[in-house]
């Protein structure tokens, strides 16, 4: 990038609904806006939707002095929530993506693409990588999940949208185009990226960490109004237990209902946001119904609503008791740095992903554990197997065939234990194992899980460990460190031109390290293998 010339920064992504990919762009375009060498003079966020309305004054009022757009075209959102036909998406994403970029170039322009790895709209990751390589444009394709992620069932999708094998897909998520480069957010994916290829494929990547800009803590008139609103939507006043996530099945909603059963049984457990697809609707329809027929203290989504007086996540959070983080699956964790940086207990999963890069950074936190186990007795086990042999299977058959030698069977399939991870669980035995009485459960189980016994019985906010933050983290948390790190990805590559067969092949290496790894037994939950709950 030419230092003197200013530049326009257009943000492609699917949605900008509520949520982790939303709050990096947000903390984000200022720290940009401070590198002198960027010189941004004006960002365009387009997507599928238009963002709301607070959120598109929250941006500009961030970057005072830059002209800020926002243009929307379905053809952008994801490929399920249209009923376009292919043609047709691929003639509105090259109109919009003309218009957007037009005589754009490598001195004026920079795309900054999230999610394009999700495969919720090849058409539109094809389209982004053509358009930008046409003008020499650089394209910094930022991951912050994968399509082989367990969620396979995109495959049926992909083919009826034109990409009808797998090297056709590595080829599109894993680019090599000379424009093209890819950001990461934990360093595993970065270490699968850059074992499977290296200088010589064209693929450029590295490893981008999520920012993490720690507020002022709220005031206690703050903190106050935002316990007074939760009390408002519990009907009455309690101690509440605060799950900040969307209602996705990685989201393990039922392991935090679970917990706050167990070791807080007079507090309410709440979810921060709604449904954001509709593929996650039946799961969360799901677990509303089981929170209403079986009387838990739960209120799902309190965020979603339309409330003008709705508190901010800072307050909500520094009004707490406890923060909760339960996910199956999280290529960063977000969620623990939060807790971290609004002072309050929180309970999480070590994560094979995020634990340890959280670790790199100086953080530890007392009360995470691996796996919350259950004595089989706990739910009916003969049908929890039948149910889930017939699942498993299901989902194998629908991998390509190709992959399927890589779908080793789960390993408490092979060998049925005497306790099971409540993780691996379909929904239906976990909603079992929550029908029975709390302290029944616990006295069940307790002996399964040693590290959870150290945790304070019925303990109140006090009794819980709160994570101090490092001052090492800054370094690679800091919206300052975070831009700089942007900045080298966008200096221009000293490799040269690789073969379109070298290039096909690093993708295609790329593709079968990560399957290798996210298809084996050991990462793979029932709740993920279908849609239905």
């Amino acid at each position: 990038m030419a230092k003197s010339a200013p530049v326009r920064l257009v943000v492609v992504h699917s949605h900008f609904r509520p949520g982790g990919v939303r709050r990096v762009i947000e903390l984000a375009l200022p720290a940009f806006a401070a590198l002198s060498s960027l010189k941004l003079a004006e960002v365009v966020l387009l997507g599928g939707e238009r963002p709301d309305q607070p959120w598109n004054d929250v941006v500009r009022t961030r970057l005072p002095g830059i002209r800020v757009r926002f243009a929307a075209t379905r053809a952008l959102g994801y490929i399920a929530e249209t009923r376009a036909a292919p043609a047709s998406v691929t003639r509105a994403l090259k109109r919009v993506l003309d218009r957007t970029l037009g005589a754009g170039s490598a001195g004026d322009t920079v795309v900054w693409a999230h999610n394009l790895g999700l495969g919720r709209n090849l058409l539109l990751a094809n389209a982004l990588i053509r358009a930008c390589q046409r003008r020499g444009i650089p394209l910094v394709s930022h991951h912050h999940d994968w399509w082989f992620d367990n969620r396979w069932q995109r495959w049926p999708e992909f083919q009826r949208t034109g990409f009808h094998t797998l090297a056709s897909i590595a080829k599109t998520v894993f680019a090599t185009a000379s424009t093209v480069r890819h950001a990461v957010i934990n360093r595993a994916d970065q270490h699968a990226l850059s074992g499977a290829s290296n200088r010589s494929t064209g693929l450029r990547s590295t490893w981008l960490p999520n920012l993490v800009v720690r507020p002022p803590l709220p005031s206690r008139d703050e903190v106050a109004h935002a316990r007074q609103w939760c009390h408002g939507q519990m009907d009455g006043r309690a101690p509440f237990w605060l799950l900040p996530c969307r209602l996705l099945r990685r989201k393990n909603v039922a392991e935090a209902v679970l917990l706050a059963r167990w070791f807080r049984p007079d507090a309410w457990l709440l979810t921060t946001g709604g449904i954001s697809s509709a593929d996650e609707r039946p799961y969360a329809e799901a677990l509303r119904r089981a929170g209403q027929h079986r009387g838990w203290k739960l209120r799902l989504g309190i965020l979603s609503g339309g409330e003008s007086d709705k508190p901010r996540i800072p307050a909500l959070l520094a009004a707490s008791e406890v923060l909760l983080l339960t996910s199956v699956q999280e290529g960063f964790g977000l969620p623990n740095l939060e807790a971290a940086a609004a002072q309050r207990p929180l309970l999480a999963r070590r994560l094979p992903l995020v634990a340890p890069d959280l670790k790199a950074f100086g953080f530890h936190f007392p009360q995470a554990y691996d796996e919350v186990w259950i004595d089989p007795q706990a739910f009916d086990l003969r049908a929890e197997q039948d149910r889930q042999e017939v699942r498993w299977l299901a989902w194998r058959r629908a991998l390509p065939r190709a992959c399927r030698v890589f779908a080793t069977r789960p390993p408490w399939l092979e060998s049925p234990g005497r306790a099971w991870a409540f993780s691996r669980l379909t929904l239906q035995a976990q909603l079992e194992v929550l029908s029975h009485p709390p302290a029944d459960t616990w006295n069940a189980c307790a002996r399964l899980n040693p590290s959870l016994q150290d945790w304070p019985a019925l303990g109140a906010a006090a009794a819980w460990s709160v994570s101090a933050w490092p001052e090492q983290a800054d370094r690679f948390l800091s919206a300052d460190a975070y831009a700089r790190r942007f900045a080298r990805l966008l200096r221009p590559s000293s490799q040269s031109a690789v073969s379109a067969s070298a290039a096909a092949s690093a993708a295609r290496r790329v593709s079968e390290t990560f399957f290798r790894d996210r298809l084996g037994g050991h990462n793979q939950y029932p709740l993920l293998w279908s849609l239905d709950p």
